[in-house]
C-alpha cells in the first residue's frame, strides 16, 4: 500500500510555467531546493520503511541466514538505500526522456543480431571502418565491453585476482 503513495509521490512534477501575461513572480531557487530536499527525505523514509519490511521478512524466511544477510551492511543501509532510490527515478527519467522501450518482436531483435554479424565477418565494411577512421570508435567501444565483462568477472568470483580456493 505504502509503495503506491511513494510512487504516486514520486511521479508527481513540479508544475511547469509557461509563458503568460500573470504578474506573478517565478518560483525563487530556495523555494524550488527546500521542494526537492522534503521529496527527497520523503522517498528516504518510504524507503526505509519498505527496506526495514524486506529485512524483516528476509530474516523470518530465511533464518539465520536472513539475519546475517540483512544485517551485513551496518550503518551504511541508510545511505545505500537512498542512493538506490535517487539512481532508480534518475534512470526512470532518462527511460522517458529518451523514449527507450523493449523489443516489441523477437523478429526485430534476430535482424539486430543478424546486421551485427554480417558486418563482423564482411571484409569491405572493415576496409571501410578503417578508411573513414571508425576504428577508434570501435576500440573504444571495445574497450568498454572488456572491462565491463572483467568487473562481471570480479563481481562473480569476489576477488580480484583468482578464486578463492578453500
Amino acid at each position: 500500500m505504502r509503495s503506491t503513495a511513494l510512487r504516486s509521490l514520486l511521479r508527481t512534477r513540479a508544475p511547469r510555467r509557461l509563458a503568460s501575461t500573470s504578474s506573478s513572480s517565478p518560483p525563487s531557487a530556495e523555494s524550488a531546493a527546500s521542494t526537492a530536499q522534503k521529496k527527497a527525505q520523503d522517498a528516504l523514509g518510504a524507503a526505509s520503511a519498505a527496506a526495514a519490511r524486506a529485512g524483516t521478512y528476509a530474516r523470518s524466511a530465511l533464518g539465520p541466514l536472513g539475519t546475517r544477510f540483512s544485517g551485513l551492511l551496518g550503518s551504511y543501509q541508510q545511505p545505500v538505500k537512498y542512493n538506490f532510490a535517487v539512481a532508480r527515478e534518475v534512470l526512470k527519467q532518462v527511460y522517458t526522456a529518451e523514449r527507450l522501450q523493449p523489443p516489441t518482436s523477437l523478429g526485430s531483435v534476430l535482424g539486430t543480431y543478424a546486421t551485427l554479424w554480417g558486418r563482423a565477418r564482411s571484409v569491405g565494411y572493415w576496409r571501410e571502418v578503417v578508411k573513414s577512421g571508425e576504428w577508434a570508435r570501435l576500440g573504444v567501444y571495445a574497450v568498454e565491453a572488456y572491462g565491463i565483462f572483467k568487473v562481471g568477472e570480479i563481481v562473480g568470483r569476489r576477488s580480484i585476482v583468482g578464486y578463492n580456493a578453500q
